[in-house]
């Protein structure tokens, strides 16, 4: 397939995208299709790494997005990832030209962790 033009963008967290696969697998289930080799790997890479419902991660990158030094590609990365620990949060900053202080830490743990309840 030949793409012209990206007529729209907008980033999704991996919850969301299992949510959208899952529908469409169903639609094609449905009138008796075949599921392509891609979209099968696709719907189990998301089911295999997702963690947490849809609404909940669109929540938590939502709440995120109000802290300092949150970028949307950031919260995204967040909300996919679930880190649990301060290193594994400053890993997704690496690229990043600042640093974070241990209560922004804390603070972004928290709000990781009431999205897994």
């Amino acid at each position: 397939m030949i793409v012209k033009e990206v007529l729209s963008e907008e980033l999704l967290t991996l919850p969301e995208v299992k949510g959208m696969l899952h529908e469409i697998m169903e639609e094609r289930l449905s009138n008796e299709e075949e599921l392509g080799y891609e979209l099968r790997k696709a719907i189990n890479h998301a089911e295999m790494f997702s963690k947490t419902t849809p609404e909940k991660a669109r929540d938590l990158v939502n709440k995120l997005l109000e802290l300092e030094k949150m970028k949307p590609e950031i919260a995204i990365r967040i909300a996919d990832v679930m880190p649990q620990s301060r290193d594994e949060l400053r890993s997704l900053y690496a690229k990043e030209r600042f640093t974070l202080t241990e209560e922004e830490l804390d603070e972004m743990l928290n709000l990781v962790e009431e999205a897994m309840d």
